[in-house]
């Protein structure tokens, strides 16, 4: 963020923690990766929780830093916790919204999210495996994105010193020079789709999260997935359209303090939260779509270029390796990835 983390945590988290009696141990990273490498071979026993004071981005080491663990199922057992400390805090936006508290931001969500924390209650969280088309596998907590919003996070790294605000100037900036992005997307639909053929199997059986029967530090298997060199399953759906302004899954309720992008999702819906924009849309169609986020009413627009549907996979094949690709806020080279939600895969500290 704007990089005054610890002095905020210091200041706000810290004496609220002592007064509930909880130690604590600081570690502060140095460097991008650094929490990445740390919990890949730490003593976990030594502590109950592992608390991460960020924006998202450093949540998303801490979480695939774990999946490189050979232990990992154990190691994802132990609860996360985040206190916001970026610009985004998109989780802890959602968390706070989770448990029925009034929208707020900066200190008071950090007062919000730290008293959550000093009540100890945990609750299992979705995790989305993302697999590309260079061979990467990543987890990811909180959404995949490209084109418009992916732009706007990337591009307005360099105004982190701003907070929040950093996003409201990217976004004018992006409008701008609104740009358009060519490529197919597909999923499957949670529910099936009218038209569309039913899947092979039991359709009542539940989403798999890929842990039953798997070897001792097997991570868990992608079984709705076909490898990206093959067409997508005949069951799924394949969007007719091949030109969009931005495609972005998401699996938390916000994008961001100010954006409460899909008001219906838990921490453990077992579904991926699907919006896409088609090009054609106007630049003030889209400001307005944006500004409806802020209270969570841009469906109730019903704008024809906006797209919404729940689905337990995707695949997003550009046809040009342009744009921008992010997962929990970090950038991703631009190529083909597909992604499936794998259900309760770890736990996180909640309001219930």
């Amino acid at each position: 963020g704007a990089g005054h983390a610890l002095e905020v945590f210091q200041a706000v988290a810290q004496p609220m923690l002592a007064e509930a009696d909880i130690a604590t141990t600081v570690f502060i990273t140095e460097r991008p990766h650094h929490a990445y490498e740390k919990v890949q071979d730490e003593d976990l026993s030594q502590w109950d929780t592992l608390v991460i004071m960020s924006g998202d981005g450093l949540l998303y080491e801490v979480v695939n830093g774990l999946m490189e663990r050979p232990d990992w199922a154990d190691a994802m057992k132990k609860p996360l916790c985040i206190l916001p400390g970026g610009s985004g805090n998109a989780l802890a936006a959602s968390i706070n919204y989770y448990a029925g508290n009034d929208h707020v931001t900066k200190k008071k969500l950090l007062t919000n999210c730290t008293f959550i924390l000093c009540k100890g209650l945990h609750t299992q969280m979705d995790l989305v495996s993302l697999s590309t088309a260079s061979g990467k596998r990543l987890f990811s907590f909180l959404g995949f994105g490209w084109g418009f919003i992916s732009d706007v996070d990337i591009d307005s790294e360099k105004y982190r010193r701003l907070g929040n605000a950093r996003f409201t100037v990217g976004t004018l900036q992006c409008l701008a020079k609104l740009r358009v992005y060519r490529g197919r997307l597909s999923y499957l639909p949670t529910v099936p789709e009218q038209g569309t053929p039913s899947p092979p199997g039991d359709p009542q059986a539940p989403i798999a999260n890929g842990q039953a029967g798997l070897a001792p530090g097997a991570l868990p298997e992608d079984s709705l997935l076909v490898p990206l060199s093959q067409p997508v399953p005949e069951h799924w759906t394949v969007v007719p359209e091949e030109e969009f302004v931005t495609v972005y899954a998401i699996y938390q309720s916000h994008l961001g303090t100010n954006l409460l992008m899909a008001p219906s999702a838990q921490l453990h819906d077992g579904c991926i939260h699907l919006f896409y924009l088609k090009a054609g849309i106007s630049r003030v169609a889209l400001l307005r779509i944006f500004l409806a986020m802020a209270k969570g009413t841009h469906l109730d627009l019903n704008c024809p270029h906006l797209c919404y549907v729940r689905v337990q996979a995707f695949r997003l094949e550009p046809r040009v390796a342009s744009g921008i690709m992010t997962v929990d806020g970090e950038a991703l080279t631009c190529e083909p990835v597909q992604g499936q939600v794998h259900s309760r895969l770890c736990r996180i500290i909640s309001g219930s």
